[in-house]
């Protein structure tokens, strides 16, 4: 946060710019006495001005005026700001909003593991933040709402996370899992949510596999349509990626004697879902486990370059789908 001092300085910059009448106005903005609201999440784009970025921090009501908002910015200076996910309370003060915006941040996107996310914390804090992270996260999994006391994979949310000056590592993971409620709570997932006979971690779960498999939004839908198909069916899932994860490992050519080695994440050798999530979600995967489209698809493979995956509803179109995607050069 910016020194208290800025109240008072933002007080005679009211009184130079907008004349003593409107000292108080602009300090109110600059300050709200309300309490802060809800977090929301604020996107900011390639290229988007100062001007755009207070835009939509007013229409996501962190911000109660714009205009004073860039005063604020004229006179005191406003960060380099990355484009990426921020989070912010409702009814911030200016102070909170330019310190986030320009503070080190950490950027958590879907498909991440824990144990990446993890690296990106010391890459920007040091290996003592984030050994005092991995604790955080070990101290919350008993208390986790869902009931999920073996991880807390795929159970924080996407985003840009500043680290304010002082911010501990518990707060961090704190505002990770807040972004994950926000994320559920718009697309309709909550701690009783079913679908085809998933409770809510399991939708979690199957979403991070989506996340994973179907890389890109396109093929999602499609991709949670196979895996409830399969578990419907009750067979395995055979889903690379989380063999992959069960070996601690993130991409790369699985092997036979991969498939071979037993763990609790090998879905050619063990039936059903795997016992947590293996990545972080995004909105898109969720909404493809909650909304998955009818079909009777059970197997996709990747038929170009562009990650484009075809999808076949017996073996023999399997075949044909993977000889295509040979013939152009895929492994």
């Amino acid at each position: 946060m910016r020194a208290r001092w800025r109240w008072w300085a933002s007080v005679l910059v009211a009184i130079v710019v907008v004349g003593a009448g409107g000292s108080l106005w602009f300090w109110l903005q600059a300050d709200p006495l309300a309490s802060p609201g809800p977090v929301v999440t604020v996107v900011v784009h390639p290229g988007d001005s100062l001007s755009a970025i207070g835009s939509e921090l007013h229409a996501q009501g962190v911000i109660a005026s714009p205009l004073a908002f860039r005063i604020d910015a004229v006179v005191f200076g406003a960060p380099v700001v990355v484009p990426g996910s921020y989070q912010f309370h409702q009814r911030s003060s200016f102070s909170d909003v330019m310190g986030t915006l320009g503070a080190p941040r950490v950027i958590v996107t879907g498909g991440e593991t824990l144990g990446e996310v993890t690296h990106s914390v010391s890459a920007v804090q040091g290996r003592a933040y984030a050994a005092a992270f991995a604790k955080a996260v070990a101290s919350a999994l008993a208390r986790h709402p869902w009931g999920a006391t073996r991880s807390l994979e795929g159970l924080i949310g996407p985003g840009t996370y500043p680290i304010v000056s002082g911010e501990s590592a518990a707060t961090l993971l704190a505002d990770m899992r807040e972004s994950f409620a926000a994320e559920a709570a718009a697309v309709g997932l909550s701690a009783t949510s079913s679908v085809a006979g998933l409770d809510a971690y399991q939708i979690v779960t199957a979403a991070s596999i989506v996340q994973k498999e179907g890389y890109y939004a396109r093929n999602m839908p499609r991709v949670a349509r196979v895996i409830l198909n399969r578990l419907a069916l009750g067979g395995p899932l055979q889903m690379d990626a989380t063999v992959l994860y069960g070996l601690g490992r993130d991409g790369g050519t699985v092997t036979h004697a991969m498939l071979q080695t037993r763990t609790p994440y090998n879905t050619y050798l063990v039936p059903g879902l795997t016992p947590t999530p293996i990545s972080t979600v995004s909105r898109t995967a969720l909404r493809a486990v909650l909304h998955a489209p009818p079909g009777p698809w059970r197997y996709f493979t990747v038929i170009n370059a562009a990650g484009t995956e075809a999808f076949a509803v017996t073996f023999a179109e399997q075949l044909a789908n993977e000889r295509l995607a040979a013939a152009r050069g895929l492994p």
